[in-house]
């Protein structure tokens, strides 16, 4: 496959800025073109010392030059990004994916108009197990997600709640619900609870317990599914991000390894 695809990234924080390093340094068939960023100038600084350093342009712009767009950005401006991207006819790579659960229309939309939307792994693990398994019958599906107070706070529910994180000093379940309740409860948390709906059985039967707990260090997932072809029961444990520990190390690289896949004359897995 010869074929280049240009990329353009939206948002350089702790995803998009590892992200687009790694496209800079090369990665056969794809290259990164353009970059869409609320302060300029400090894109430009981290920019510095790139070999070929991107266009930074405004979102509505980036399909005029990019085949692919990552979202990495604030979940606030996940609909906007989403549709250019769509409207454009481009490959869009969500990184916040909870935010499709609410949006679906997006899907159909991009049905319309020949582009695809393709959601990378993220911090999770397993999800050609469940997709598979969810050819057939599937019972149940849960995840579990604990991270350290400090990787929840800010989230809606919580503040609508009123649960501190500061206060919580033993391991708390302080949610428990389907995925798309979880989606709108903590946007910036549960990205891999949505891939999993996606993934499975759907956002309604996918259940979702989240844990605050100050003695992990890292942010963990535990999935089980109930299916009639296979019992499975998966546990991960990313190490969180240094500028932010909503997310995981893991994740700008899973995005990578995505953008790979839609390239590469070998493909492994579904």
């Amino acid at each position: 496959m010869n074929e280049t695809y240009t990329v353009g990234i939206v948002g350089l924080g702790a995803i998009g800025i590892h992200l687009a390093r790694a496209l800079d340094q090369g990665v056969p068939g794809l290259k990164l073109a353009a970059v869409a960023v609320r302060d300029r100038d400090k894109a430009l600084a981290q920019m510095k010392g790139f070999r070929d350093r991107p266009l930074v342009l405004d979102i509505g712009k980036l399909p005029r030059e990019c085949d692919i767009i990552v979202e990495a950005a604030p979940s606030s401006i996940f609909e906007e990004v989403a549709t250019a991207a769509i409207e454009s006819g481009c490959i869009f790579v969500p990184s916040s994916c909870g935010q499709l659960l609410p949006r679906m229309h997006l899907v159909e939309r991009a049905r319309e108009t020949g582009a695809r939307i393709v959601v990378p792994t993220g911090a999770l693990l397993g999800l050609d197990a469940v997709r598979a398994a969810a050819e057939g019958e599937v019972s149940t599906v849960t995840i579990q997600t604990r991270k350290p107070p400090g990787g929840l706070a800010g989230a809606p529910y919580l503040v609508a709640n009123n649960i501190d994180m500061g206060a919580i000093t033993t391991a708390t379940m302080v949610f428990k619900g389907n995925a798309f309740e979880a989606a709108q409860g903590f946007p910036a948390n549960v990205n891999v609870a949505a891939a999993l709906a996606l993934a499975g059985i759907g956002p309604e039967r996918t259940m979702v317990e989240i844990w605050a707990d100050p003695a992990v260090d890292r942010n963990m997932h535990t999935i089980r599914v109930e299916a009639a072809a296979a019992r499975l029961t998966m546990t991960i444990e990313n190490v969180p991000s240094v500028e932010n520990p909503r997310t995981g190390k893991i994740t700008p690289l899973s995005i990578l390894a995505c953008l790979r896949g839609l390239t590469s004359t070998l493909k492994v897995g579904s």
